[in-house]
């Protein structure tokens, strides 16, 4: 350990891969740094690669080993991939959380659901306000995105500044939220930037970003031509868009109605924190009942094809007493996450089953990225010009790419996946340590670790079902009466035309005998010589390899 202070920066999520953001700052001798936490992020399952599981969250096992040197959580902004994980995490970081306004709301909602007290999350006011943590000093400087108030957050300490982007665009007008200030970007620059952990998740794209308020004449021209009812969903979080829907309805003639818990509990927050004004007045879903549909507007929530959402549920028939109907027009005013391609594929195609016209960011221009494009980083780079860039919240094509815009720009650019502990102070700066980390999965009401095999073997079970076979075993460790076989996820009837378990239960009675004492007597023997029969006996008949479950009941002598 160097008495030496040093600088650190240490992603544990969203370096490499697309939410579940979380990272960490530290600042003190090496090995007793002070540190704060940015982010709290979670990431959205699938059912292919983990079943049943409800939210992905980032391990924070470093930081719970640490906790007594954490002097603050500073969240940047209110979306899932940022604050969802805060509530759940809490009890393990125990730190003081630190956000503006908007963010606040959801942030506390969260933490007191948790059971927690919701007092833990402090209001900040923007940039030049600084939040003192430890030897951090913290600002948030206002940026614009897809959600009101989200912010880059200043990170002064003696050994130089950090400027974290957060999410991020540049956006003049973004109709809700605050407007890209070069003045106040300008002032940041000049005041010197040591190092810049921006956000890649558009460095490909080479056109310039667009605004939120060119949108406003595409979407009424849409919803003026419309005939039936429309139905709009976008993200529930980006409530300029919503609000912008909305007042597309209205200029039709259209009632409005919100559907979905996210979408209502966004806007009442955007009102709640003074960000969102002059929204249009809504109905209920039980009043829109009695609005004739051509005079009927919905923005409802689902635009990532989530099962449990308005969207899917429309899709699927009647939902809550509303019902589509061909000619209706369906809008998705929103890009498709990649990995969600399928389920909303899966929407749009029972969509298109009933006639009802689809609409999207593929039929003309009804949505704005809430990311920076390749040029709109390159105007950040130019304003900071900061000495180091480290790129983040990107897969590894992003934050390479974006890595080698760094250098050929001058700058030193470090590519820094998650676990990679990069010292940001120092003649070298670099990656000078590997952490170990994971994802934590929130299963129902319990967490499991992703190499904890709870996922794996549920996996195993559906990719293969599952044999489950019941023993009786005396005393003298003879076996009782024949197996009793049950079937899980698999045919009743094998290639050979008979009945599978009638086949596996033969199989079984006939392996019995032939097992000497030792066998009968340890039950992982036991187990493996009933799995190799069940295994050959369902090769043979349907060509899988199912799983096994062994039950073994043993009777004890008085």
């Amino acid at each position: 350990m160097s008495d030496r202070n040093r600088l650190m920066y240490l992603p544990l999520g969203g370096a490499g891969e697309i939410g579940m953001n979380c990272y960490v700052y530290g600042y003190g001798p090496e090995g007793a740094e002070r540190l704060i936490v940015v982010d709290t992020g979670v990431a959205f399952p699938d059912m292919d690669g983990q079943p049943g599981v409800d939210l992905i969250l980032p391990d924070v096992a470093w930081l719970d080993e640490r906790r007594d040197r954490i002097d603050g959580i500073f969240i940047t902004h209110a979306h899932e991939d940022h604050v969802g994980a805060v509530g759940h995490l809490w009890n393990r970081l125990r730190a003081p959380v630190y956000c503006r306004k908007f963010t606040a709301i959801h942030a506390t909602r969260k933490i007191e659901e948790a059971g927690h007290d919701g007092d833990n999350v402090r209001i900040v006011g923007a940039y030049p306000e600084v939040v003192e943590a430890g030897p951090f000093r913290v600002s948030f400087a206002p940026v614009s995105h897809s959600i009101p108030e989200a912010s880059a957050l200043l990170i002064d300490t003696d050994a130089g500044r950090v400027v974290h982007s957060g999410d991020f665009k540049i956006d003049r007008d973004p109709r809700v939220g605050e407007p890209y200030d070069p003045e106040m970007w300008s002032e940041i620059g000049a005041e010197g930037v040591l190092a810049f952990v921006c956000d890649s998740t558009n460095v490909f794209n080479r056109n310039p970003g667009r605004s939120e308020s060119q949108l406003p004449e595409q979407i009424n021209a849409l919803v003026a031509q419309a005939r039936g009812m429309v139905v709009a969903t976008t993200f529930a979080s980006n409530i300029a868009r919503v609000k912008t829907l909305a007042e597309a309805g209205v200029a039709a003639g259209r009632s409005i109605c919100l559907m979905g818990r996210a979408m209502q509990r966004m806007v009442k927050a955007g009102v709640q924190a003074g960000v969102l004004t002059d929204f249009p007045a809504t109905i209920s879903p039980e009043d829109a009942l009695d609005v004739p549909r051509e005079n009927l507007m919905l923005l409802v929530t689902g635009s990532q094809g989530e099962r449990r959402a308005a969207s899917a549920a429309l899709s699927r028939g009647k939902y809550l007493g509303h019902e589509l109907k061909e000619g209706d027009m369906f809008v998705f005013s929103s890009k498709t996450i990649p990995g969600n391609e399928v389920p909303v594929a899966h929407i749009q195609n029972a969509l298109a089953e009933i006639g009802v016209e689809i609409v999207d960011d593929n039929s003309g221009f009804y949505h704005v990225s809430g990311h920076a494009n390749r040029p709109d980083l390159e105007v950040m780079h130019d304003v900071l010009k900061p000495q180091i860039l480290v790129p983040n919240h990107g897969e590894f094509r992003h934050i390479r790419e974006h890595a080698r815009l760094a250098t050929s720009k001058g700058m030193t650019g470090l590519v820094a996946p998650n676990g990679a502990l990069v010292e940001l102070s120092g003649n070298a700066p670099g990656v000078v340590e590997h952490v170990e980390t994971g994802r934590t999965y929130l299963d129902g009401e319990a967490f499991v670790g992703q190499f904890d095999g709870v996922i794996r073997e549920r996996m195993k079970m559906a990719l293969n079902g599952m044999v489950v076979v019941a023993l009786i075993v005396d005393e003298g460790d003879e076996v009782l009466e024949d197996a009793w076989v049950q079937l899980k996820g698999l045919p009743e009837v094998g290639s050979s035309g008979a009945a599978l378990q009638d086949l596996i239960e033969d199989d079984i009675a006939k392996l019995l005998p032939r097992l000497d004492a030792k066998v009968v007597d340890d039950d992982e023997k036991l187990e493996e010589a009933i799995k190799r029969i069940v295994r050959q006996t369902c090769v043979q008949e349907i060509g899988k390899k199912p799983e096994l479950a062994l039950l073994v009941s043993r009777l004890m002598a008085d």
